[in-house]
């Protein structure tokens, strides 16, 4: 008995010394971290805790509210498991009005939107654009509709008509990554430009084309060629539901074709185009293709009889992609989705508001989660890397958690969220030491000096004591 109790207390002194020891490491490696000439007007967070015990092994700045980037992310993917749940499904309904007589519809088509992210997405084989008409088309068949005496309407009301979170600039709208969120979405609201740069730096650049075509809209190039391997310095400005942009900047000189992917300025133009096509290849016929969104008389407008609903993947299918690749549109889909669920109003202000007050009831204050959007692209959202480790250790209890945790990716051999803009970077998620201990994580850094590559090197030389 006498030797049970000596081995128990061993493991725990040897406990103990090695959680000290981790301490005084990651210490002394964040001291050479401020210390660092690049890091001299920065500032900086870190919080690392025990998973299992919430012990704290470190905290530097925990309640200091920084600009998080992409890590805000794990609070959108956490709130959307809990109250919308793993297995939520997003429903885009295909119906009519009026009634079929001999084939003809006496009334009015519908296509009703739910904000769907994946609507006509390449990242599912049951969402991609060709799937998602042939199933329309099918449905409309198998009804005996050969004539559409009436138009088509194109729902989207669920969103909010404004497509974009506040806070957002201007230099990401129209390029993919700040991509818009409206109620019916498709091909995830990107498109690729395809350019022809110049031989020499400062030749001009062609358009040669976009991929789909962008429908409604067009783009002047004013974007140059740069040097020789000086990669993708272009951006494209196209505001939403704008008919008329440009692109700026440069592309390197020397290649013979070079894309950059862009944000439809309205998603429902090029699924009107591809639906018209469509529905007269069959030889199905209507007045005309509306925008339920863009006109005055939307009360009464609806369908009476659904034909076919398409369901999206699941949450926890979804927020693999939001998370593995930092998808914004997804987020900003899941932020305005929470406020429609709850409220009936799909907008991100009011997706914001259900946010904050989730975590507060949970013991997060409120001032310690300003966000701005569900995705981090806005350099005004504040956060700490307390409430980053608190919201990691919430969700490693629930059952839905392996589906979290496997959406994280690897960073420095640690399952880590990235987020990266403009003067910050930041890293938050899960390490097991060699010795078996868990760890619960969280670093922001703000207004660095430098590339954000070598900042990366500096932060992961402080994670990596804890390996």
């Amino acid at each position: 008995m006498k030797h049970v109790q000596l081995v128990v207390s061993l493991i725990f002194i040897g406990t103990i010394s090695t959680a000290q020891s981790v301490h005084y490491k990651l210490a002394k490696a964040m001291q050479q971290l401020v210390k660092d000439s690049t890091l001299k007007h920065a500032s900086l967070s870190l919080y690392v805790v025990e998973s299992n015990t919430n012990k704290v092994v470190i905290d530097y700045n925990s309640e200091l509210g920084l600009a998080p980037a992409s890590c805000q992310k794990i609070i959108t993917s956490v709130t959307a498991f809990e109250l919308l749940g793993k297995n939520y499904q997003y429903k885009t309904d295909i119906g009519y009005d009026g009634a079929i007589t001999k084939g003809v519809l006496k009334g009015n088509l519908y296509i009703v939107g739910s904000g769907d992210p994946t609507l006509g997405s390449w990242r599912y084989s049951t969402t991609k654009d060709s799937v998602i008409v042939n199933e329309w088309l099918a449905a409309i068949t198998k009804t005996g509709i050969k004539l559409i005496d009436g138009n088509v309407f194109l729902d989207g009301r669920k969103f909010s008509y404004q497509p974009l979170p506040g806070g957002w600039i201007w230099d990401d709208i129209g390029n993919y990554y700040g991509a818009g969120t409206w109620g019916l979405n498709w091909l995830e609201n990107q498109y690729d430009l395809v350019l022809q740069p110049g031989d020499n730096e400062g030749d001009e650049v062609t358009i040669l084309k976009t991929n789909p075509a962008l429908q409604k809209a067009f783009l002047k190039p004013n974007i140059t060629t740069g040097k020789k391997g000086s990669g993708d310095n272009g951006y494209i400005y196209l505001p939403p539901y704008s008919n008329a942009g440009f692109v700026e900047g440069t592309v390197p000189a020397g290649e013979k074709t070079f894309t950059i992917s862009g944000a439809f300025s309205h998603p429902v133009w090029q699924l009107q185009q591809v639906l018209e096509e469509a529905l007269r290849k069959e030889n199905i016929s209507f007045k005309s293709m509306f925008d339920l969104c863009t006109i005055a008389d939307t009360v009464t407008r609806k369908p009476n009889t659904i034909i076919a609903i398409h369901k999206s993947p699941t949450l926890d299918s979804i927020n693999y992609w939001f998370v593995k690749k930092s998808i914004n549109l997804y987020g900003e889909a899941l932020l305005k989705t929470i406020a429609y669920e709850k409220l009936g109003v799909g907008s991100t202000d009011m997706g914001v508001d259900i946010v904050r007050k989730f975590w507060q009831e949970r013991g997060i204050e409120k001032g310690a989660i300003k966000i701005i959007d569900g995705s981090g692209l806005s350099p005004q959202n504040r956060i700490t890397t307390g409430v980053l480790v608190n919201v990691l250790q919430y969700a490693k209890d629930k059952k839905w958690f392996p589906s979290f945790y496997d959406a994280l990716p690897i960073y420095n051999g640690m399952k880590l969220k990235s987020g990266t803009i403009g003067g910050s970077k930041s890293f938050a998620g899960y390490h097991t030491s060699k010795a078996g201990i868990d760890y619960t994580v969280a670093i922001i850094v703000n207004n660095f000096n430098g590339s954000a590559s070598a900042v990366v090197k500096k932060i992961f030389a402080v994670l990596d004591e804890l390996k």
